[in-house]
C-alpha cells in the first residue's frame, strides 16, 4: 500500500516543523555561547574562573549533541514506536484484519458525518447507531449496495463500492457494539 499524498505531505511538514526548531535552538545557544566583553586578562585568578577555550568548545559540543538527540532521536523513537501495527487496534481493543483497518479509514471518510460507531469514533446522528443496531457484515454490504428506501432515502447506494464496501462493512461487523 503506497502513502497517500496527504500523509506524505503531513510527514515532511513535521519534519520541516522539527529541524526548524532545532536550527532555531542552535542559534540561540551559539549567540549565548559568544562570550561577554572582551576584556584583557588581570591575573591569572580571573583566566582560571573564565575557564579555557578548549572546555567551552567541549561543553557547546555536548550541548549540541544533547539537543539533537532530544530533538531528533526521541521524535524518531516515537514515530517508529507508533508504526503500522498499532493502527490495526480499533477503539475498544478489537484487532483488526488488515482489510478491516482499511475499512475503517473508508468509513471515516464516507460514513461517519451521518452513523454513530464507537470503534470509529463516528458520532453522527443521520443514519442509525450502528453500536446500537450491530448489523452483521452482509446487512452492511446490503445497505451500502442498495442504500436505503431503494436509494431515495438518506442514504443512496453505492456510498462506497468494490472491495471498499466490503471492506467497511467487514470492519462494521468487527466492531460494532463492541
Amino acid at each position: 500500500m503506497t502513502p497517500r499524498p496527504g500523509i506524505l505531505l503531513g510527514v515532511i511538514a513535521t519534519i520541516a516543523f522539527v529541524l526548524g526548531f532545532i536550527v532555531l535552538g542552535l542559534t540561540v545557544l551559539l549567540v549565548a555561547m559568544r562570550g561577554g566583553s572582551r576584556a584583557p586578562k588581570r591575573d591569572e585568578a580571573a583566566s582560571a574562573r573564565r575557564g579555557s577555550a578548549g572546555g567551552k568548545r567541549a561543553a557547546a559540543v555536548g550541548l549540541a549533541a544533547l539537543m539533537i538527540l532530544v530533538g531528533v532521536v526521541v521524535p524518531v523513537l516515537i514515530t517508529a514506536n507508533n508504526s503500522e501495527g498499532k493502527g490495526r487496534a480499533a477503539v475498544g481493543g478489537v484487532d483488526l484484519t488488515a482489510d478491516e483497518a482499511e475499512g475503517r479509514t473508508v468509513f471515516a471518510r464516507n460514513c461517519s458525518t451521518c452513523h454513530t460507531l464507537r470503534g470509529a469514533n463516528a458520532v453522527g446522528k443521520v443514519g442509525p447507531n450502528l453500536d446500537v443496531l450491530r448489523p452483521p457484515a452482509a446487512l452492511s454490504l446490503d445497505a451500502i449496495n442498495k442504500g436505503r428506501a431503494r436509494g431515495k432515502g438518506q442514504m443512496p447506494a453505492e456510498v462506497v463500492d468494490g472491495e471498499d464496501a466490503r471492506n467497511v462493512a467487514d470492519f462494521v461487523a468487527a466492531v460494532a457494539g463492541r
